[in-house]
Parts: C-alpha cells; structure tokens; sequence
C-alpha cells in the first residue's frame, strides 16, 4: 500500500476562522438529517426510516413529487444505496462538504454522488469483475459483469465504508472485504482476501472456494465485527458450493478463528450440499444480545438433521460463529428441498421489543408463500407433525424481505410482507395471544413472468405520524421497466391508497431478479437500477416550503 507524506501547512488568522466556518458548516449540514448506513436501515432490518419529516401522504400524492436527478453508472447495481449527509470529501476535484448517496456496481465502481447535485464527487473502480460467462455452469442470475453484489455497509463513528469486491485476478477469481475512508474512498488497510475452512462429519477439511460461491446478502457491521453470507450460483456445482457465514474484525479485517458453514456433511447419495445464504439480497439480522439470524435455501432432500445440514431453516449463531443458538425448520422442509421451494428466498426480520410476555419476536417467508412468526427466544425447532411457530400466514411466493413501522392510530406494530405482487400490513397482535391480523393490502404492483414473484420495502414516517410504504416492482414484460411505489396505509379499508407510482429505471438482465430496495431520507428517495440512480423529491412550490422549513 503507498504511504502518503505528512504535510504541514502555516495558517494565519483569516485562513483559521475560514476552516472553522467550513467545519462548522459541516456540523449545521448534517444536523438533524439521517444517515442511511446500513440495508434495510438497520440490524433489525426493518427498513423503517422514522424521521422522515418532509415526506408526507399529502405532498407524494401530488404532481409536485416527482423525478429530480438523474445519475449515470457505469453497470448494473444489485445493492442498496446508502446515505450520509455532511461528509467531508478529501479527494477528487469537488473536496469539501457534502451530502452523499454511495451506490456500488457489479462492475466493482464505488459511487459518492451529491444528493442535491447529481454530481460524481468519487468513482473508484477495485478491479475487474468476474464474467457472467465464467461462472459455474454460465448463471445467468446476473449481468454480464459480477462484481460488488451485497450491499455495503457504513461505520459512522470511524468515517468507513465496507465492501465485498468480487473480482478476476491472475491467480483467479476472489472476494477481497475492503475497509475505505468514506472522503476518499481509498484503502484504509490492506484488503482482505476471503478465506476459510471447516472440519465435515469425516474429519476431512472443506475449503472455501471464490469460484464457486457466491456473495449477495447485504453485509452487517454488528458486534465490531463485519460479517458476509455465501450461496451458490444459480445451485450450480453443488458438490463444492455450501452456505457460509463469515466474519471479520471491524477496522484491522482479522478474520475470525470460527465461521459457520451449514452443511458439514462429508458425503451423501447426490453430492448435493449448498444449505446456501442468499435471502434474494436482504441482509443477515441481530437479536437484543448481538446474536445473528439468517435463513437457509435448498440442499438434498432427506439429509436434514438440523446439525449437519440446516437447510431450509432460520438459524440463529453466536457473534463469534463458534456455536449454532437456535434454529427454526418449517414441518415439510424435505418437500421444499425436493421441488426447490427455498425457504431462504427471503430474510428474517426481526422486530423491535413488544410489549407482554413474549417480547422478541422475528417473522419470515421464502418461495412457497408462508410467512412465519416466531418467538426469537424460541424459535421453534423442527418437528414434522406442525410447525412449532406463533402463527402462520399467507404472504405470497418471496423473493424477499419484510418491513415494520408503528400505526399512529393505535400505537402498535405492522409488519409489511410483500410476496406475490402485493405489500399486505398485519397488526401485530401481543394481547391476550401474540398473533398477525391481516389490515389492508396495496394494489397490485404488476411484476410478471420475467421476474420471481414479490420485491422489496421500505417505510418512511415522522415518527409514527405520516407512514408511507416505498417499493420497487420487479419488471412486468420485456420492456423491462421498473417502477417506484408509494402507498398509504391510513388510507382506511381492506386496500391501501395507491400515493404515486413511476418508471424508475431499467433492467435488461431479466434472467437475474431485481432484488432492488428504495432509500429514502432527508425528503429524497433513491433508486438505482442498470447503469443509473434516479433521485426523486419534491419540486415547484413544495419544495420551496421544504427549504424554509429546514432553515
């Protein structure tokens, strides 16, 4: 790595008071705004912004809401963008104060764009991706590149930004964690090399191998730690490919001395493994404790043993990944393993602290359309008479995740399950027994044939007052559109009121799911698609009271 000089400069009175007007400037800039640094918003993975004071059903249901940028990438992005208002860039042609949205692409370039300008602050590129052509039996599950996959993750408190690089070097494919100063998007240390391995059941050791496995839920920064899933590509190579969960120290990137790999089995009649984590992009999930959930795909059906091979199951590990706390299986896990119905087409959500006696709570759903309430104290074991759950509930088929925010009018939890080609809103019930009653249910958001069924959330609120659910329709035909989606939940009876809908971008890699999330903070929403990132907000008149109303 190049070491830079240090410098010293002589600063006079005038120069001194103008750093402390700029620093200043910096501190009023960011105050009072949020910062989105993690996918979904936080561990919880919620997705719920609750201080969104300039967004409201009034204002998005107008004409003066509408598209304000829009910013051209140079590939495909499968991640979630991330915000943070006030940064300070150190590098590049535009150093100063900015608000930013990052946004990373499967051609491996880090964007740090200025929210109001549209302007490209930074865009390193961190290597050539892999191609589409080269992977394990061509999976067409992407586009033509695969490179940065997962969504990267921020640490405010040490101004560093986490990214999984997939990419081909001399010596082959491999995923390098990189840790870069969010100014400057530069190395703040030596890349880490993703490496491990695992004893199976025959004391034969089994390796990682960036060949065949494949990096897409979102990365979590939880404990002082950053940890990364791994599946399979598109369940290619399933005789080297396996679920692993991976950790490192935050800042230094030590790799942990334990990882979790879910299926330890050294042999069985298929040579058919994986157990994979993939969650169509959402995030693994912490508990109260720092405990992490994630859920399972597919493996061989009739080798589950809950120990060996987890597949098909929300499994709850320790933060060091040395020891499996809990685990959830659904009664016909081997039916979903034998049709390919994976459970883990979808994340585990889990809820903030309810009141009564059970007050940890997690829900999730996969491709077969059941969504799951679990106790996360006690998930539920496996049993193949019933599943030993708090309830069951239609969601529809999901490839992927759920949301959560608070009714102002009775003060309790919704969780939003969005299967299918519908978001539904549950109330989630904790007295006299803890249930999910179905509210109210979007329209339909189109999607089709192309595309798996469900798509993705968020909900954006001032406090409990004003929420809005955000989503991004998968693409309906081959026009290959997408479309952004606002709805309101207040808007009283059993179907929601459809506030705005748009095309949003493009996505002409429709082999690959658009597993896309929209952002939305500081009175913005943020999608990015192929090749773009659109920036929606108010205009016009609207948007001039927004101003007074910062100032």
């Amino acid at each position: 790595m190049p070491k830079h000089r240090n410098r010293s400069y002589r600063v006079d009175g005038m120069a001194a008071l103008a750093v402390l007007f700029f620093v200043c400037a910096s501190v009023l800039l960011a105050a009072g705004q949020t910062a989105v640094t993690t996918y979904h918003y936080d561990n919880n993975r919620t997705g719920w912004n609750r201080n969104e004071t300039v967004l409201t059903p009034a204002n998005v249901g107008k004409t003066t809401f509408g598209l304000l940028q829009t910013v051209a990438l140079d590939d495909q992005v499968d991640s979630q963008p991330l915000v943070v208002p006030g940064v300070q860039i150190t590098a590049g042609n535009y150093q100063g104060t900015h608000d930013v949205v990052y946004v990373a692409t499967q051609n491996n370039t880090v964007y740090a764009i200025d929210v109001h300008t549209g302007t490209v602050l930074l865009s390193p590129n961190f290597g050539p991706p892999v191609s589409q052509q080269s992977l394990p039996g061509k999976c067409y599950a992407n586009g033509p590149n695969v490179g940065i996959t997962s969504t990267p993750v921020i640490d405010p408190s040490s101004n560093t930004f986490y990214v999984m690089v997939y990419t081909q070097g001399p010596s082959g494919k491999a995923y390098l964690l990189h840790a870069l100063d969010l100014g400057s998007l530069t190395d703040k240390v030596t890349p880490q090399t993703v490496s491990a391995s695992h004893t199976l059941t025959n004391g034969t050791t089994f390796s990682f191998n960036a060949k065949y496995q494949r990096q897409r839920p979102a990365l979590l920064l939880a404990n002082g730690s950053i940890y990364a899933g791994f599946g399979s590509f598109c369940d290619k190579a399933v005789q080297y490919s396996r679920g692993w969960l991976l950790g490192w120290t935050a800042g230094s990137l030590a790799p942990f001395p334990s990882n979790q790999l879910n299926n330890l089995q050294a042999t069985n009649t298929q040579k058919f493994y994986l157990s994979s984590i993939w969650m169509s992009g959402y995030g693994p999930s912490t508990d109260d404790t720092g405990s992490i959930l994630f859920v399972t795909g597919n493996s061989d059906a009739g080798t589950y043993d809950g120990v060996t091979s987890i597949q098909e199951s929300v499994v709850k590990v320790s933060n060091t990944l040395t020891t499996m706390l809990d685990i959830f299986t659904p009664a016909n896990q081997e039916s979903l393993d034998a049709e390919d119905n994976d459970f883990g087409s979808g994340g585990v959500m889990v809820l903030p602290d309810q009141p009564g006696p059970t007050p940890h709570l997690a829900v999730a759903a996969g491709k077969n359309g059941k969504m799951f309430l679990m106790n996360e104290d006690s998930l539920g074991g496996y049993s193949p008479p019933q599943n030993n759950v708090l309830g069951v509930y239609p969601a529809g088929d999901c490839w992927c995740g759920p949301s959560y925010f608070v009714d102002p009018t009775d003060g309790l939890g919704r969780v939003v399950s969005s299967g299918g080609r519908s978001a539904i809103v549950w109330k989630v019930q904790t007295s006299p027994t803890v249930a999910l009653t179905k509210v109210t249910t979007s329209p339909n958001t189109g999607g089709g044939p192309t595309q798996g069924p469900g798509f993705f959330t968020t909900i954006s609120s001032n406090g409990t007052a004003n929420p809005i659910i955000w989503a991004i329709a998968r693409p309906p035909d081959s026009t290959k559109a997408i479309t952004l989606y606002a709805f309101n939940p207040e808007s009283g009876g059993s179907h929601m009121k459809k506030l705005f809908n748009t095309p949003a971008g493009t996505w002409p890699n429709l082999q690959g799911n658009a597993n896309l999330v929209p952002v939305v903070a500081n009175g913005l929403v943020f999608v990015a698609s192929n090749q773009q990132l659109q920036i929606f907000g108010l205009t016009g008149a609207d948007a001039k009271k927004t101003t007074k109303k910062k100032k």
